[in-house]
């Protein structure tokens, strides 16, 4: 099964909420996003991500034979961080041990390394996701450390795994 990660559009927050509205992904992602996750949620993610910075937001939704199944993204970081990047993903339960996070992962991480002048992008995964964890190595990226009690999730305090890629490394 081979993914391809493109533009967001507006048409595409029905398929953006029927993937997130998934407690199994919400309890791997970062809190703020509302539960069960609507159509007019996706709608207003999908047109911040659509007026975002360019230079600064790299937002694609990730797409099996044309329908979305996920989302990806780069964000460029601040200050003396402005050339690294952070990485962010999820796609439908239906869609996970298929190799399709990994090549959509490796699809925006070339994306980003051509078309902009960040040298590292990284990651950081919930330690007991395992999957991510997986996801990141099979996609080229290195092992840093862990980050230990670095979040609170759900009420647990939990360690968080660093990775990152090298535009050199690509």
């Amino acid at each position: 099964m081979t993914c391809k990660i493109r533009k967001w559009k507006l048409s595409d927050a029905k398929d953006l909420a029927s993937a997130l509205s998934n407690i199994k992904i919400q309890d791997n992602l970062r809190d703020g996003l509302p539960y069960p996750y609507t159509e007019q949620d996706g709608a207003d993610y999908i047109s911040a991500m659509l007026s975002a910075d360019e230079n600064e937001t790299f937002a694609f939704a990730i797409t099996i034979d044309g329908k979305v199944i996920g989302s990806i993204g780069v964000f460029r970081q601040g200050n003396i961080h402005r050339q690294t990047a952070e990485l962010g993903y999820y796609i439908a339960e239906k869609y996970w041990g298929k190799g399709i996070t990994t090549e959509a992962v490796k699809q925006i991480c070339k994306c980003v390394f051509d078309k902009s002048d960040i040298i590292r992008i990284y990651a950081e995964p919930f330690a007991y996701n395992v999957a991510s964890c997986r996801v990141l190595e099979k996609a080229g990226f290195q092992y840093e450390g862990t980050l230990r009690n670095n979040a609170i999730k759900n009420g647990i305090v939990i360690d968080m795994k660093m990775y990152s890629i090298l535009k050199t490394e690509l």
